[in-house]
C-alpha cells in the first residue's frame, strides 16, 4: 500500500498498544484520529466475526479520555458500546483508554506475565466514518525476550515483531489477532506461500518438527483442493496455537487463525502414535484453515459488510461451518495423515452424535444457523432436546450431497465447492448460488434434497448412501446413558444428571436435569449408586426399579422402567475399492 500523495501519515487511525500492567492484565491503548469529524463517534464491537454471540467487549474498557491540541475534551457515552468526543475537525484528536484482558480464549484478549493476546474487536475502538480508510497498529514490547506475531502487514518492525503494522481498513485491522510472548515459532511454505506456526505454552516433550510437517501437509492438501496447482488468495498465513492444560477451540481469520488446545494433545518426541487427541488437534487446524476460503472469502451475502453493533443473521452456517466440518477430517485422510479406518471411525462418531440428539427432529440446520445467536452459543440442559448443531448435522448434509453426486456419476461436492468459488468470485454467496451450481453440475434440480435435508427435520439417508461407498451401518448395543436418555457426570461417588433427553426412560420416570441420582430400590432392597453403571449391577434382570433422587434437597422415589434395548451405529468399511475415489489421498 502506498502512502497518500500529500504529507502526513498513510493512515486515518493509529492505535498504540502497550501491555501496561502484566499482573493487572491491562492493555493501554492510545488512539490517534488524524482527521476527526466534529463530535467524532467511536464504538467497540459487541461481537467478533466467526463467533456468533453478542459478548459485550465494552465491559472491559475503562478510563476513556480524549485530548485535542494539548487540551482535554469531553467524552460522552452514547450507549453500551459507543462514545461521542466533543472535538473539532481542525486537528488530530488523541484518545487513551485501558482494556482488562483476562479471557484465555480465542475470542477476546489475554495478558499476564507469560503471554499476551488480543483480537482487535476487544481493543480497537471503531472510528465512525473512517472504517474504509487505512489504519495503523503499533505494538510495544512489554519485556525482553518476547516476540509478536500477527497477519497484519509490517510497516516498520523489529526482528522480534514489535513495531508498526498497516491494515487497509478497520475490517482488516480487527481480523488479524496478535500473539505476544516467548513462544516457539517456525516457518514453512505451502504452494510457495510463507506460513508461520506459533505455539505458546508447549512442554519440553512437544515434537515440534512432526507438528510443523503435519500442518504443512494440511495446508498443501487444502490449497490443492481449492486451486489445484495455483496460488491461494493469501500472501502469507499465521497459525497461533495457545496450549493449555484443558481447552479446545479455534477462530478463523482472513490470513491467520487463533487456536487453543490441551497440552496432552500435542505430539511427543519419541512417540510416533497418532493418538485420538492429536487427531482432534489436526482436525481443528484443518477446520480453521479451510475457513480461509469457506466463510472468510466465500461467505454469506449477509456478511458482505459486518455490522459490529449487533447480531448478523444468516441461515447459511450449515454450509459454512457444516461443510467445513465435513472437509476437515476428510482432508486429513486425503492428505495422508490418517488412514481409512480412522476416518470411518471419526465419521461414525459424528453420525451417532446427531442420532443421539432429539433436537434434530425439532430444528432444521437452516433454523439452527439463524438461531445461533440465542441457542448454539447459549446452551443449557434442554439444548439437545430443542436444537441441532449446524456443525455436526451440517457436515452430514455435506456428506449426503457428496455421496449422492458421486452415486449419480456427474460430479462431486468437491467440484461444486470450487465452482461456487469461481461463480461468486471468492465473495458473498446465497443459498440460490449453491442450488444453481448443484443443478448445473449435477444435471438436475436438487430442490427436494434442499427442502428435506436443509430446511426439514426428517432423517438423512445416510445408511443407503454409505453402503454405495462400501461402508455398512451395523447396529450395536448403546451405552447405558443413551438407553436411559440421560447425560450425566460422576464425581466423588455421586451421579448427577446434566441433561434428560426427550422421550427417554428417565424423562418418562420424571427425572430432571440437576437431579442427583442417589440409588435404586430393586425387589425391596435399596442400593447406593456410586456410578451410573452400578444400575445394571443392582437391577439384574428386573425391568422396573425405583430411582432415589435428590432435587432441591428433597428426596424423591421415581418409578423407572428400564428399556429392553437400544442401539447405536457402528460403521464398517467392507468394500474399500468402492470408497477409494472418495477417500483416497490426493496425488
Amino acid at each position: 500500500m502506498s502512502p497518500r500523495a500529500h504529507s502526513g501519515p498513510a493512515w486515518r487511525a493509529h492505535y498504540r498498544v502497550e501491555a501496561a500492567d502484566l499482573h493487572a492484565h491491562l492493555f493501554h491503548v492510545t488512539l490517534t484520529i488524524e482527521q476527526p469529524s466534529a463530535g467524532q463517534r467511536v464504538s467497540l464491537p459487541v461481537w467478533i466475526p466467526g463467533s456468533y454471540l453478542v459478548r459485550e467487549f465494552s465491559k472491559n474498557l475503562q478510563k476513556l479520555a480524549a485530548r485535542q491540541d494539548g487540551r482535554a475534551v469531553p467524552v460522552h457515552q452514547v450507549d453500551k458500546c459507543s462514545w461521542q468526543v466533543d472535538c473539532v475537525p481542525s486537528s488530530p484528536v488523541v484518545l487513551t483508554y485501558e482494556v482488562y484482558a483476562f479471557d484465555n480464549s480465542v475470542r477476546t484478549a489475554w495478558l499476564d506475565g507469560e503471554r499476551g493476546f488480543f483480537n482487535g474487536t476487544s481493543l480497537c475502538l471503531r472510528v465512525h466514518g473512517q472504517e474504509p480508510h487505512p489504519h495503523a497498529l503499533e505494538l510495544l514490547s512489554p519485556r525482553p525476550g518476547w516476540e509478536a506475531a500477527t497477519g497484519l502487514t509490517p510497516l516498520k518492525t523489529g526482528k522480534r515483531g514489535f513495531g508498526t503494522y498497516l491494515a487497509d481498513n478497520y475490517d482488516e485491522l480487527v481480523d488479524c489477532p496478535v500473539e505476544m510472548g516467548a513462544f516457539w515459532s517456525t516457518e514453512f511454505k505451502a504452494a510457495g506461500v510463507p506460513h508461520r506456526l506459533v505455539v505458546a505454552g508447549a512442554p519440553e516433550s512437544f515434537d515440534s518438527e512432526r507438528f510443523a510437517a503435519d500442518v504443512q501437509k494440511i495446508c498443501d492438501a487444502e490449497i490443492r483442493f481449492w486451486h489445484d496447482r495455483k496460488k491461494p488468495p493469501h500472501r502469507h498465513y499465521v497459525f497461533m496455537l495457545n496450549v493449555v492444560d484443558d481447552g479446545y477451540g479455534g477462530l478463523e481469520h482472513r490470513n491467520s487463525t487463533a487456536l487453543i488446545a490441551s497440552r496432552r494433545d500435542l505430539p511427543r518426541v519419541g512417540d510416533a502414535r497418532m493418538t485420538d487427541g492429536y487427531i482432534t488437534l489436526l482436525g481443528l487446524v484443518s477446520h480453521e484453515y479451510f475457513h480461509t476460503w469457506n466463510v472468510k472469502q466465500l461467505r454469506p451475502a449477509e456478511f458482505a459488510r459486518y455490522d459490529y453493533a449487533g447480531e448478523n443473521y444468516t441461515q447459511l452456517l450449515w454450509f459454512f461451518e457444516g461443510f467445513t466440518s465435513y472437509y476437515d477430517d476428510l482432508l486429513l485422510r486425503r492428505g495422508g495423515l490418517i488412514d481409512e479406518a480412522t476416518y470411518v471411525r471419526l465419521l461414525n462418531k459424528t453420525i451417532n452424535q446427531v442420532l443421539q440428539t432429539p433436537g434434530r427432529e425439532v430444528q432444521s440446520v437452516a433454523q439452527a444457523s439463524f438461531d445461533a445467536w440465542v441457542k448454539y452459543y447459549r446452551q443449557d440442559e434442554n439444548t439437545p432436546n430443542a436444537t441441532v448443531s449446524y456443525y455436526t448435522k451440517g457436515s452430514l448434509v455435506a456428506l449426503c450431497f457428496d455421496l449422492t453426486l458421486r452415486a449419480e456419476g456427474r460430479t462431486t461436492l468437491d467440484e461444486v465447492m470450487r465452482t461456487l468459488w469461481q461463480r461468486c468470485k471468492g465473495g458473498p454467496m446465497t443459498e440460490a448460488d449453491f442450488v444453481a451450481v448443484l443443478k448445473e453440475l449435477g444435471g438436475r434440480s436438487f430442490a427436494r434434497e434442499i427442502a428435506a435435508w436443509v430446511h426439514g427435520t426428517k432423517e438423512l439417508p445416510l445408511a443407503d448412501l454409505l453402503q454405495k461407498q462400501g461402508i455398512f451401518a451395523l447396529d450395536e448395543p448403546a451405552q447405558l446413558q443413551q438407553r436411559l436418555g440421560v447425560r450425566s457426570e460422576e464425581n466423588g461417588g455421586t451421579v448427577k444428571l446434566k441433561t434428560v433427553l426427550r422421550g427417554g426412560a428417565a424423562e418418562q420416570a420424571g427425572m430432571a436435569a440437576g437431579d442427583e441420582w442417589l440409588g435404586v430400590e430393586v425387589g425391596g432392597t435399596g442400593w447406593r449408586l456410586a456410578k451410573l453403571d452400578d444400575l445394571t449391577l443392582y437391577a439384574g434382570s428386573h425391568r422396573r426399579v425405583i430411582a432415589l433422587v435428590a432435587r432441591d434437597r428433597r428426596l424423591l422415589r421415581l418409578e423407572l422402567q428400564l428399556p429392553a434395548a437400544a442401539t447405536t451405529w457402528r460403521l464398517v468399511l467392507r468394500e474399500p475399492a468402492l470408497a477409494q475415489p472418495w477417500l483416497s489421498p490426493q496425488s
